[in-house]
């Protein structure tokens, strides 16, 4: 099997950067980094295997092939499609936040 290469929208990087942010000045730079290491795995996984993640939100919001994961230790959802050439991440964001609104406001593509 071939890894895909994993690449985000410019909505991923502004929601990964303020998550980051604050982990950092809330708890620490021990857990901002590990919840960095809990992306990269995340992307690790979604990059080996694209189809495995859930199709819930897909359905919820019909949206065809969209899929997430979660990261590991932390309440964030990666949001995510397939496509031929790459796995093309929208949206990191908090479990606990209302996601169809979030999911709306992608302004980039």
């Amino acid at each position: 099997m071939t890894e895909k290469l994993v690449r985000q929208r410019a909505r991923a990087r502004v929601d990964l950067d303020a998550a980051i942010d604050h982990y950092a000045g809330e708890a620490g730079a021990d857990v901002a980094n590990a919840f960095i290491d809990a992306l990269e795995t995340a992307y690790t996984f979604i990059g080996d295997t694209p189809s495995a993640g859930s199709p819930r939100w897909s359905h919820d919001l019909n949206l065809p092939g969209l899929r997430t994961v979660r990261l590991k230790g932390f309440p964030w959802i990666v949001f995510y499609l397939e496509l031929e050439s790459h796995v093309d991440v929208w949206r990191v964001l908090h479990a606990k936040r209302d996601i169809p609104a979030w999911l709306a406001d992608d302004d980039d593509s």
